[in-house]
C-alpha cells in the first residue's frame, strides 16, 4: 500500500535520461558527493511518501515511484530513506526495490523504528522517503565508517567513546563541500543515546556550536543498526547532509516520558519550529524517540497533536529513532550550543522560503 510526498554521481547519459529527473552529483566519491551549485532563486521542492508491504522488494518500488511521480518534473537532488525492515537481507532487497527506479547514487539514510508522514504512522515492513529536489537547493553528503564505538558502553568506556566520536564527526563535517548558503545538517549514525553527543560535539567542531544540526540515530536492536550511503548498507558508520540555499530553517526539541506529555511535547514543539522560521513553510522533518513511541495508548495521537500545529498540507518527513540530535531540553544541556544529542525527545525542523 502506497502513502504519501526524492535522487546524485556522475552517470553517463543514457542513465541520466532513463531516470529523467535526477540532477546527479558534481563532485562524487566513495565517501562524500555534493550536487551542483544552487541557482539563485530555483525551485525547491520537498516530497514525501511512504509504502508498506511484507515484500521490501515491492515497498522499495512502490515508494520509488511514488516519489518520482510527485515531483512532477522538478530534479531529484536526494532522497533521505527511514525504513523499518527486519535483517539485513530484507534491508537489502528494500534498496533492491529502491534503486530499480531511484539511482542508488543519491540514497542516504538509516534504519528506524518506523515513520510518520502526513497520511500517517507505519512500523514494521515499512519505508518512507524524503525527496530533495530542485536547482535552487544544494546538497552535500558525507559518510563516516568505523566509528569503533558499535560494542562499547558508556558504562566501561565513556571516555574512548567520547574521543573516537568526537574525532568522527569532525572528520564527517570536514568531508561536507561547504558554501555562504548552508542551512541545515542532518545526522543520521550508529550512535545511539547517549553516545549521539560527543558525535555532536565532533561536528560542531567544523560547523561551529551555534550551526543547525538535526537528526537521529539508526535503531539499535540486534542486526538492524545500518546507515545507508549511496545505496549501499553501513554498520558502525554515520551520514550527514548538508543542505544550502536560499531558504530559512527553525528548529525545536522537546523531551517527554510519559503518555499525555509525548503527546504536548509533539504539538508544542512543532508549533515552536512553525513559529520561528521566516517564509513560508515548504517542509517539515521531525526526529522522534522510539521510547516516546512505546508510551503512547495509541500511537495515532502524536501524528495528530503535530498536525494541530502544522496542518495536514505540509510535506512531513517523522523518523522514529534511538536517539535525536537537535535543541536539548535538559537541566544539563550545553548552554552555547544550539544542538546535541540525547533520548526521549522529538526534535522538529521547519524549513522556509
Amino acid at each position: 500500500m502506497t502513502r504519501s510526498g526524492s535522487r546524485c554521481p556522475l552517470l553517463p547519459l543514457s542513465l541520466a535520461l532513463v531516470f529523467g529527473m535526477t540532477t546527479l552529483p558534481a563532485q562524487a566519491g566513495d565517501d562524500a558527493w555534493s550536487t551542483p551549485a544552487t541557482v539563485p532563486g530555483g525551485s525547491i521542492r520537498f516530497r514525501v511518501v511512504a509504502a508498506s508491504d511484507e515484500d521490501p522488494i515491492a515497498a522499495g518500488k512502490a515508494a520509488a515511484e511514488a516519489l518520482k511521480n510527485s515531483m512532477e518534473g522538478v530534479p531529484l537532488r536526494a532522497v533521505i530513506v527511514s525504513e523499518c525492515f527486519e535483517d539485513r537481507e530484507n534491508k537489502e532487497k528494500l534498496v533492491a526495490g529502491l534503486t530499480a527506479v531511484l539511482p542508488a547514487e543519491i540514497l542516504v539514510g538509516s534504519a528506524t523504528y518506523g515513520s510518520f508522514t502526513q497520511s500517517g504512522v507505519s512500523d514494521v515492513d515499512s519505508v518512507s522517503l524524503l525527496g530533495i529536489g530542485g536547482e535552487g537547493i544544494g546538497v552535500s553528503a558525507a559518510l563516516v565508517t568505523s566509528l569503533g564505538t558499535a560494542k562499547l558502553t558508556f558504562e566501561q568506556h565513556r571516555d574512548e567513546i567520547e574521543n573516537r566520536l568526537r574525532a568522527a564527526g569532525a572528520a564527517l563535517a570536514d568531508k561536507l563541500r561547504r558554501s555562504p548558503q548552508d542551512r541545515l545538517a542532518i545526522l543520521l549514525a550508529d550512535a545511539h543515546a547517549p553516545k549521539n553527543q560527543p558525535l555532536v560535539e565532533g561536528m560542531q567542531q567544523v560547523l561551529g556550536k551555534q550551526f543547525p544540526i538535526t537528526g537521529g540515530c539508526a535503531n539499535k536492536n540486534a542486526g538492524q543498526a545500518f546507515v545507508c550511503f549511496q545505496g549501499k548498507l553501513y554498520e558502525d558508520s554515520a551520514v550527514a547532509v548538508m543542505l544550502s540555499g536560499d531558504f530559512h530553517v527553525a528548529l525545536a526539541g522537546l523531551q517527554a516520558k510519559e503518555n499525555e506529555e509525548v503527546i504536548r511535547t509533539a504539538r508544542q514543539s512543532s508549533a515552536a519550529a512553525l513559529a520561528g522560521v521566516k517564509g513560508q513553510p515548504i517542509a517539515a522533518l521531525a526526529f522522534d524517540c522510539a521510547g516516546r513511541k512505546g508510551k503512547l495508548k495509541r500511537i495515532e495521537d502524536e501524528l495528530a497533536a503535530v498536525q494541530e500545529s502544522i496542518g495536514k498540507r505540509l510535506p512531513l518527513f517523522g523518523l522514529y529513532c534511538a536517539g535525536e540530535m537537535g535543541p536539548v531540553d535538559t537541566i544539563d544541556k550545553k548552554p552555547d550550543a544550539l544542538s546535541g544529542g540525547a533520548g526521549w525527545h522529538i526534535m522538529f525542523t521547519v524549513i522556509g522560503r
